[in-house]
């Protein structure tokens, strides 16, 4: 399984990113991709989730009503929709599936 986010970068406060997460390899029709971020001297934290169906996601409590996932199966592709995003949101971000992790992409959000 590989997984490769892109669509990081630097955004002002209240600005707008959507990264992207492609799938490939033998993927696992049943499991959910869940976004995690690193901010910088942190650990990493689960930010949110999706189903495969795409029905469903989860979200850590910051971050709600914020930032919002989303699927293309057919382009094996996961989103994670970032709006009005704060300082406090810088981090790498990464995709996850079935104990495989992306490479991670950065995102800076300046005050």
């Amino acid at each position: 399984v590989q997984l490769v986010e892109s669509g990081g970068g630097l955004v002002q406060t209240g600005g707008s990113l959507r990264l992207s997460c492609v799938l490939s390899g033998d993927t696992f029709s049943d499991d959910a991709v869940a976004w995690f971020r690193q901010p910088p001297g942190k650990g990493r934290e689960w930010v949110a989730a999706i189903n495969w169906q795409g029905d469903s996601q989860y979200y850590k409590d910051s971050v709600k009503g914020r930032f919002s996932c989303s699927r293309d199966n057919a382009q094996n592709t996961v989103y994670l929709q970032m709006n009005r995003l704060k300082p406090e949101d810088t981090a790498v971000y990464y995709c996850y599936l079935s104990g495989f992790w992306g490479q991670g992409t950065q995102v800076t959000v300046s005050s």
